[in-house]
């Protein structure tokens, strides 16, 4: 079950890795999800992550307060909404379909906007 959940953290640091790249892919809470799963199968990985110059400080800000940077707020939802203008302009016909896919990333704004700022 360890190298499950193990082999788990890393498909969860790719995908947040190629977020990175891809403006429609977070890349936080995957590695949000890694640490959990790090946190549970191997301490040396999680500590990697924890230490990481670029995705550490998020995670300990999540861990410790359930805090989001205002910097990271902004991007998530600039990026949510640009992919709502993807999506209504390119996506399915199907108007029903978009005011779902509305509603989603509607919702998941303001689940990120609700989070504290760290207090650091």
């Amino acid at each position: 079950m360890r190298l499950l959940i193990l082999a788990a953290a890393w498909l969860m640091v790719a995908i947040g890795v190629i977020g990175v790249f891809l403006p429609v892919l977070p890349t936080t809470p995957f590695m949000i999800l890694a640490a959990a799963l790090f946190a549970r199968s191997s301490p040396r990985f999680e500590q990697w992550l924890i230490e990481h110059p670029r995705y550490g400080q998020p995670l300990i800000d999540w861990r410790r307060e359930g805090a989001i940077s205002q910097r990271a707020k902004i991007a998530s939802v600039s990026l949510m909404a640009m992919s709502y203008g993807i999506v209504v302009f390119f996506g399915p016909p199907q108007l029903w379909l978009k005011l779902l896919i509305g509603a989603i990333l509607l919702a998941c704004a303001a689940f990120v906007l609700t989070r504290p700022a760290p207090g650091r």
